[in-house]
């Protein structure tokens, strides 16, 4: 059956619901080779022009699936045959947390909008490292999402990433510390200059401790910001990249907004705002981050992909790779697909002759 035609279906399901419903079938087909075979070869593109390496990772195509869908690695063996060329599980917390209470997403097909307080619901890291444990290997890089439990107090909060990251280093290919989401109190308040060095200096030096206790690089340390950012804390942002000890190897632009635009009447739920209404405002977010430091640093981007016109103006802004999410709730899984398709079209329409060449060039 064609998303198309379920979509209706599973809209008349409480959104959650419907989420979960969709977990348990990935979980299930996971374990079903002959299946994730017939599924891959549906959904997957081939195409060299697509590739690129970054932190020491091969990515086979530039699209992957954001935090926040599989948040305790149910799905993870099943959703590389849908055509994704990373994965990013969680947001993972050291310990287990129920989230906020329910109703706690909300849909707006015509704004094609989500808006979200979910609150860090999950089972913990010691159940999420076990289940990456028992996967076969990875046929995409898979990165680990980090979050603090919603009653750590701030001051402590860095203990929290590394309790985390402690359990589940040996099972990453790149770690995201998330202090950007809308739905944890005071969490936003790490984004401060100093702060954010003091929790990312003591994240490094666990995680190179962690390196030579496993006998393994460290992982490549990611930062995932808000885009209520002004380009002050972006520039200030954009400088924990650069010189010769970067705290961080790159930036994940943006988690979900606050915000409400004036032009979208009736996204009246509180939480946090994703799809289509986010998409200008972390494309902007993005091209301050890329200014900031002069192309230098990946940017994965991610805020508001429903078409492969959207995932290109990310590139254009300087993402070297992005992310969707809340595109697959209006657009099915076949968003992916059509994406990879579109994508180099798009760039040789524009005459470059490669990704690359199209990455921030309408920035600097």
């Amino acid at each position: 059956m064609s998303y198309g035609l379920l979509r209706p279906l599973l809209f008349t399901l409480d959104p959650e619901r419907a989420h979960t419903l969709s977990i348990a079938a990935l979980e299930a087909l996971g374990h079903m080779p002959r299946g994730l075979a017939r599924v891959a070869r549906h959904y997957t593109i081939h195409d060299p022009r697509l590739a690129q390496d970054f932190w020491g990772l091969h990515f086979a195509n530039p699209v992957g699936l954001a935090a926040g869908y599989d948040k305790d690695s149910r799905a993870t063996a099943a959703l590389p045959a849908l055509g994704f060329g990373f994965i990013e599980i969680g947001t993972v917390t050291p310990r287990p947390q129920p989230g906020n209470p329910r109703p706690r997403i909300f849909r707006y097909p015509v704004q094609q909008a989500v808006i979200n307080r979910m609150g860090f619901p999950g089972e913990g890291a010691a159940a999420v490292a076990r289940r990456l444990a028992a996967l076969p290997g990875h046929p995409v890089p898979i990165g680990i999402n980090l979050g603090k439990n919603k009653d750590t107090p701030l001051e402590q909060a860095q203990d929290d990433y590394i309790a985390a990251l402690e359990l589940l280093f040996p099972y990453g290919d790149y770690l995201c510390v998330n202090v950007s989401s809308p739905n944890t109190p005071g969490l936003r308040l790490l984004q401060g200059e100093e702060a954010l060095r003091g929790l990312l200096s003591a994240v490094a030096a666990a995680n190179q401790r962690l390196a030579l206790q496993h006998q393994r690089p460290p992982l490549p340390l990611l930062l995932k910001i808000a885009p209520d950012l002004d380009n002050d804390d972006l520039n200030a942002i954009g400088g924990l990249a650069l010189g010769t000890a970067p705290l961080v190897n790159g930036f994940i632009a943006t988690n979900t907004t606050t915000e409400r635009p004036a032009s979208q009447p009736g996204l009246s739920e509180s939480g946090g705002l994703s799809g289509a209404p986010l998409l200008e405002q972390s494309n902007a977010v993005i091209a301050q981050l890329y200014r900031a430091t002069q192309g230098q640093v990946p940017i994965i981007g991610v805020g508001g992909i429903l078409s492969a016109a959207d995932a290109y103006a990310k590139i254009l802004a300087g993402a070297s790779l992005v992310q969707v999410y809340s595109g697959l709730i209006f657009r099915g899984p076949g968003l992916v697909r059509e994406i990879l398709e579109e994508l180099p079209g798009l760039w040789l329409k524009d005459g470059y002759p490669d990704l690359a060449h199209a990455r921030g060039s309408t920035v600097l």
